[in-house]
């Protein structure tokens, strides 16, 4: 267990799927058995402890486990002492103030005399603080959005990702405090073993990640057409050109963005490319 590195994952939920699967892209695999709280890797010094969303900041600190993947609204909230070795780019949402829709909203002093309630009663205060506000900060572990409607709170601060929630409670979204996403922490100064085998995966992930959105596309062209062609193909760094068996003629070979792609696929086919061939790509290896 020394040399073998422990990663707090949350035991359910979407965080808990898009880590599972980011962590099966990098090839670890983990034994999982029904309703496991511990899971080891036979293929890679890794074992995963699957704990509570709001407990993985203090394992980590505590070295209970040497890393952890957690939303950092929980990280900022918890104030433990870990660091972010690496944003992982999903379970993106945002910290938000929110009030009833027909109330009409003047600023930040809006909420000068407020009750709010919230979940996150850390980083609410330290945004009152900021702003130089006195509200009362009302803390409810579940469903704050109902707050003002019972009369519980004149307004919420929450987690907002795509606001239908807010709509069907009929409030309204005035002020972003923080933008969230799931990040990577890990206890301070580890062991210079573990540190190893968490670069080797953040190796990975970065190969796995540096894919996402990403095609790979061979085309046959021209070889007067070759310079035009590629300036449309920049790749990762200039496309491949391979020579054909028939003369006058060469595969080039690239990557593009799929947000790109149509548009680019159009001024290929106007430059000359023909056989155009594009295919998924799992890993980029830099």
């Amino acid at each position: 267990m020394e040399n073998r590195l422990k990663i707090a994952i949350q035991t359910k939920g979407r965080l808990n799927e898009d880590s599972m699967q980011l962590i099966k892209e990098t090839g670890v695999s983990l034994s999982m058995g029904r309703r496991t709280l511990v899971a080891s890797a036979k293929n890679f010094p890794m074992d995963a402890l699957f704990l509570r969303d709001d407990d993985i900041p203090q394992t980590v600190a505590d070295g209970v486990a040497d890393i952890g993947v957690v939303g950092e609204n929980e990280m900022l909230e918890k104030e433990e002492d870990v660091v972010i070795v690496k944003r992982l780019g999903f379970s993106k949402c945002r910290l938000s103030l929110a009030i009833p829709k027909s109330l009409e909203y003047t600023g930040p002093e809006f909420f000068n005399g407020k009750k709010i309630a919230t979940s996150y009663p850390v980083i609410l205060k330290k945004w009152l603080t900021e702003n130089n506000i006195q509200a009362d900060i009302h803390v409810i572990t579940g469903s704050v959005e109902i707050a003002p409607g019972i009369g519980l709170a004149d307004a919420i601060f929450d987690i907002v990702s795509s606001g239908s929630t807010l709509i069907s409670n009929r409030l309204k979204e005035v002020e972003v405090v923080i933008h969230s996403e799931a990040v990577l922490i890990a206890t301070p100064n580890l062991a210079k073993e573990k540190q190893e085998i968490l670069d080797e995966f953040i190796f990975r992930m970065e190969s796995v990640q540096r894919a996402v959105g990403k095609k790979y596309i061979l085309l046959n062209s021209p070889n007067n057409k070759i310079q035009e062609i590629a300036a449309l193909l920049p790749g990762m760094k200039s496309p491949t050109v391979v020579p054909l068996a028939q003369e006058g003629w060469s595969s080039m070979h690239s990557v593009i963005a799929e947000d790109d792609f149509w548009e680019i696929i159009g001024k290929l086919k106007k430059a000359g490319a023909e056989g155009i061939l594009v295919v998924p790509i799992e890993k980029m290896i830099f």
